[in-house]
């Protein structure tokens, strides 16, 4: 049971727990055929690229496009969290092999519209679905739409709806537990649990664990252990490495350090097979939250004898070892990286980009950069980022003009750059007399869509007329009227953090 999300270790330990995602820079599969349409599909690495070209290429080759292929592409994208590559897949079948949908096509577009487009887009595909196809499948994947967005009314009328189909499973319960725990409603999660066992449905290790977040939550800590002691003694129920993270994070969050280490290396001796890459990597952060470097390094020399690179563990490592103002273990591991890699991921050499700059060593950072375009990897929108705002913060305005337009050229779709490094740089070339490069920026916003119409025709205004002031540049550039001064000053720091 999969259930925590990969290992990125800038956020808590605590909210990756119940939210597991596999995002990876590996290949789609560790063998594919030379020349097939899985390897040309699994090549194309950048989530902004389309993949119709390829899908066409294939198709122009006369060669054969199977059905049950496709699908299990999908899958595939959508394990590895290429979400939109997986929708691009399945509205090409949809409109150029008129391909038969079931109710299992609609329920699984439905989630990737979630994903990909919103809640209000996959509601709206969910209203064109014949009734015919409304199947207890499809009102499953509506409720877990809800559910991952916190809808609480919306889950909540969906789950009503699938008892009154006598289709209520343990999955079903699980969303809705989901949905309680992650907003707060314990006493709707306990009397749902109630639910589940004067209604005879099973507990499964997911819902064990989502129950013992909830008690760390309350800081219930004898009731988590009483819990836990019924998980244990549970015949239905294998004990599971996930159910002893979640009752470690919950001693940590309680300060109560020596059980958070008995829980980790109960979880520890329970991780296996394919578990592993993520079981370790979140035994790494949490080691990291516990401040026990001595355990860090011992699990990561674990986790290097799997036999497989991962890209996601130096990630985590590097992280972890910068947390704990570990800056020589942190440069050896990502030296370690450098030597080993053969896809890039930039998460790797950002991190430590990010603590230089942090830290005022803009010219470390740089040389990370340097090395990387020397091999022919191109920096990305992510790393152009962080350095502008690091020569922000040390008020070396020129150099942050050059890499904020860098950052620009190589946005990605659905990135925004900082809008308070971007007023720095127009009030930079407002300073100068330099209104044409200012609008120049201005009118390279435009044609990324970074801004509107009429923010831009603001923004123009604002520059030639020096009306209105600088935080009302933010507003513009943020895109929310309501954004007030405390959340401007709050944004200086959002790119080095």
């Amino acid at each position: 049971m999969q259930i925590l999300r990969r290992c990125e270790c800038n956020t808590s330990a605590i909210s990756r727990v119940f939210r597991f995602s596999l995002y990876s820079t590996e290949t789609l599969t560790s063998t594919p055929p030379e020349d097939s349409l899985q390897s040309r599909i699994s090549s194309a690495i950048d989530s902004q690229v389309t993949l119709v070209p390829a899908l066409e290429q294939w198709r122009k080759e006369g060669r054969s496009i199977k059905q049950h292929d496709l699908h299990r592409l999908i899958r595939k994208l959508r394990t590895f969290k290429r979400y939109h590559h997986a929708l691009e897949i399945y509205e090409w079948m949809r409109d150029k092999l008129y391909f038969h949908v079931k109710a299992g096509d609609v329920a699984l577009q439905l989630d990737l519209i979630a994903k990909v487009h919103g809640l209000e887009q996959a509601e709206k595909y969910f209203n064109g679905t014949p009734d015919s196809l409304r199947t207890f499948q499809v009102y499953g994947a509506l409720l877990n739409c809800y559910s991952q967005n916190n809808s609480l009314e919306k889950a909540e009328a969906i789950m009503q709806k699938i008892r009154d189909m006598g289709c209520a499973n343990t999955l079903s319960y699980n969303a809705m537990l989901g949905v309680y725990s992650r907003l707060g409603k314990h006493d709707k999660l306990d009397n749902l649990m109630q639910e589940m066992e004067e209604n005879g449905i099973r507990l499964d290790g997911f819902t064990y664990c989502l129950r013992l977040n909830a008690y760390g939550d309350t800081s219930d800590i004898e009731g988590m252990e009483k819990f836990l002691m019924k998980l244990e003694t549970d015949p239905s129920v294998n004990s599971d490495w996930n159910a002893y993270i979640a009752a470690a994070n919950s001693y940590l969050k309680a300060g109560l350090k020596e059980k958070a280490v008995e829980m980790l290396k109960k979880s520890e001796q329970l991780i296996n097979g394919s578990s592993r890459r993520v079981g370790y990597e979140i035994l790494l952060t949490l080691y990291t939250a516990l401040g026990n470097k001595a355990e860090l390094y011992r699990i990561w020399n674990v986790y290097k004898t799997m036999g497989k690179f991962f890209n996601s563990g130096y990630v985590c490592m590097v992280s972890s070892l910068l947390k704990l103002d570990d800056m020589d273990g942190a440069e050896k591991t990502f030296e370690e990286w450098m030597s080993g890699y053969k896809l890039i991921d930039f998460r790797v050499p950002n991190t430590l980009i990010r603590a230089y700059c942090n830290k005022g060593l803009l010219e470390k950072a740089e040389q990370v950069v340097s090395r990387m375009t020397e091999k022919e990897e191109e920096p990305t929108f992510v790393t152009w980022n962080i350095l502008a705002a690091g020569y922000h913060e040390n008020n070396q305005m020129e150099k942050a003009v050059d890499r904020m337009k860098k950052a620009l050229m190589a946005i990605q779709r659905g990135r925004k750059p900082n809008p308070v490094i971007l007023r720095a740089c127009l009030e930079y070339f407002k300073d100068k007399g330099d209104v044409e490069e200012a609008e120049n920026l201005i009118r390279l916003l435009r044609e990324l869509s970074l801004v509107s119409a009429y923010d831009y025709d603001r923004l123009m205004n604002c520059i030639r007329n020096e009306e209105p002031g600088s935080d009302s540049i933010a507003q513009m550039l943020w895109d929310h009227e309501d954004l007030d001064a405390d959340a401007i000053v709050n944004l200086k720091q959002e790119s080095l953090s």
